[in-house]
């Protein structure tokens, strides 16, 4: 069956570096920093130092990907949800973007336009 499914790969399956990248939207050295940051996510890695981020490994990304870019987090805020401390949304007015909709939404440079929405409000609040 030809179409958008060639090359995908089924659910579950290992992905590398690059593709989760792509997947989540951020270059891969903001995978390998949250890496050093969050040991939670430990991906696995083979021969050549290559990173295998598995299902879990995945999701964890994606979550952390919308503490820090949607909800507007700091890594050590991300950190403290992320072990089960603080849950509260930093910002009351952050936007809210639909989950269909967040990938899509990126400005030019590849910045989620909810995140420099977000951070315009923070700015503004912070000046006055």
């Amino acid at each position: 069956m030809a179409g958008s499914d060639e090359g995908a790969k089924a659910d579950g399956a290992m992905l590398a570096i690059g593709e989760l990248a792509d997947r989540i939207g951020v270059p891969t050295h903001v995978l390998r920093y949250w890496e050093t940051r969050f040991p939670q996510l430990r991906p696995l890695q083979r021969s050549g130092r290559r990173r295998y981020y598995r299902a879990e490994d995945v999701a964890l990304a994606e979550h952390i990907h919308h503490l820090l870019y949607v909800q507007g987090f700091t890594v050590e805020g991300a950190r403290k949800v992320l072990a089960g401390g603080k849950t509260t949304r930093p910002q009351a007015d952050a936007p809210k973007v639909s989950a269909e909709r967040a990938p899509d939404m990126t400005a030019a440079g590849g910045i989620p336009v909810e995140a420099l929405i977000s951070l315009r409000r923070r700015l503004a609040a912070a000046l006055g």
